[in-house]
């Protein structure tokens, strides 16, 4: 953090460089109020220490006109007179706080500590604000198929709520933290900011700081500030905690309770913070599941299940795949200045035939990967041929089979179904191997396996 001192006295603008030196700040000085601005231009400091009493220049003049100019930059006062009127004035002027000479350093430092925490916070804010701004999106964003518009009827009438909580479930890579964005934006809250937390990204240790912040000293590491927590930095608009069945129980109980009161404690607070948020959770396990085994608490699995949002698997809305291929087109093209016209209808067939195990999120890494490669004005089929890379030849290894049909006759389903699950016994659950001896590609086995609800975990061998 850099901090600008103006004071005409030169001992205490001395005193005051080597003693913020010493509490890790850069520092300038400026001794001639008149040259204060241009300082500021060349210098461009977080925070200006200002003296009231200047011997050429008003000091709340420079404090009325710095708040005019650069709004964000707090400016402390420091004056060797106690002047009640003059203190209010001031704060009246927006300053951020007032100092007595001679300055004490305790009451100082924590001036600076409290001046910083709240820099960083509204820097915080901003981002959220400016990434939550990059991208309006909107009903057509997610395709037409039925599947995925019936899940946008449930957010849509989520959104006319203030503060429902949300529970969105769907595999990795199918855009759970986009429809949260696309609730948050349709929702009372969209002028406030849309946070993310993945609950599953963060030390387990840290996971509560992360969370509701921490105090200075609440534990090694945090000696030099404290620190707002996410829901802190979300109070006023949406908070997302992303796979929230990898949260331990003891924070399961701190979010529980944080749900209930709409209120926490900083990790070594003792002062009770409030706040206004919605919270819209996700997941790609069953929760339900983590609740019967035990790993998730029952109570706040009922707090977050107010509203249910299950979002579709991509392989179970093939029909989206065009839409979505040429929304990623179009955003590549522009981020590699590439002018794509066309995807050929071969090129498109292959994407529409692929498993997507990654789901939307690997559909555009293959969009991305192919666009950043692409020499012409199209993609065809070779554009995406790593798509096809380690995947067994669709050549069987006997053409001597022969399947006796009882004489009761078999569903066809049942014949297959029985046909994969041997075939799977002798790999040992080995897919690869077992998409070989079938003489298909992996993709298409894993397709039939989803359409026949085969699970199987491979075995050591």
């Amino acid at each position: 953090m850099q901090i600008l001192v103006v004071d005409d006295d030169k001992l205490v603008c001395v005193s005051l460089k080597k003693t913020l030196s010493r509490l890790g700040y850069d520092v300038e000085t400026c001794q001639d109020a008149t040259r204060a601005f241009d300082l500021v231009e060349e210098f461009r400091p977080d925070i200006m220490l200002l003296d009231i009493y200047l011997t050429v220049a008003d000091g709340l003049d420079i404090l009325k006109e710095s708040r005019e100019r650069y709004p964000d930059m707090p400016v402390l006062m420091i004056t060797g007179f106690s002047d009640v009127k003059i203190a209010v004035k001031a704060m009246k002027l927006g300053a951020y706080d007032f100092l007595l000479k001679p300055i004490d350093l305790d009451q100082l430092r924590i001036a600076l500590e409290k001046c910083v925490e709240n820099l960083k916070l509204k820097r915080e804010l901003t981002k959220y604000r400016e990434l939550a701004a990059e991208r309006e999106l909107t009903r057509e964003y997610f395709g037409k198929s039925k599947a995925i518009q019936s899940a946008l009827d449930v957010v849509e009438r989520l959104a006319r709520t203030d503060d429902t909580t949300a529970l969105i479930e769907g595999e990795s890579g199918v855009g759970k933290e986009v429809v949260a964005k696309y609730l948050h934006q349709i929702s009372g809250r969209n002028d406030k900011v849309f946070v993310t937390i993945n609950c599953a990204a963060i030390p387990k240790e840290l996971a509560e700081s992360e969370l509701f912040g921490h105090e200075k000293g609440a534990f090694t590491g945090a000696a030099q500030k404290t620190k707002a927590g996410k829901f802190e930095l979300a109070d006023g608009g949406t908070i997302l905690l992303d796979e929230i069945g990898e949260l331990t129980p003891d924070l399961q109980v701190k979010l529980l309770r944080a749900l209930q009161e709409k209120a926490f404690y900083r990790l070594g607070g003792e002062k009770e913070i409030s706040v206004d948020v919605r919270v819209v959770a996700a997941t790609n396990k069953s929760l339900d599941e983590e609740v019967r085994a035990g790993r998730f608490r029952e109570d706040l699995f009922y707090r977050l299940n107010v509203a249910r949002v299950k979002i579709p698997p991509l392989r179970d809305r093939r029909e989206d795949i065009p839409e979505l291929v040429y929304k990623f087109v179009g955003e590549f093209s522009e981020k590699f200045g590439k002018d794509v016209e066309k995807v050929e209808p071969e090129a498109m067939r292959l994407l529409q035939a692929q498993y997507w195990r990654g789901n939307v999120r690997e559909l555009r890494n293959a969009v991305e990967r192919a666009a950043l490669l692409l020499d012409g004005d199209s993609f065809d089929e070779r554009s995406f041929a790593f798509l096809k890379e380690g995947e067994p030849e669709e050549t069987p290894s006997s053409d001597e089979f022969v399947l006796r049909v009882p004489e009761g006759g078999v569903k066809i389903d049942v014949a297959l179904k029985s046909l994969i699950l041997q075939t799977l016994e002798l790999t040992g659950g080995n897919q690869v191997r077992a998409a070989r001896l079938l003489g298909l590609s992996r993709s298409k086995l894993r397709y039939r396996m989803e359409q026949l609800d085969i699970e199987v975990t491979k075995k050591a061998r």
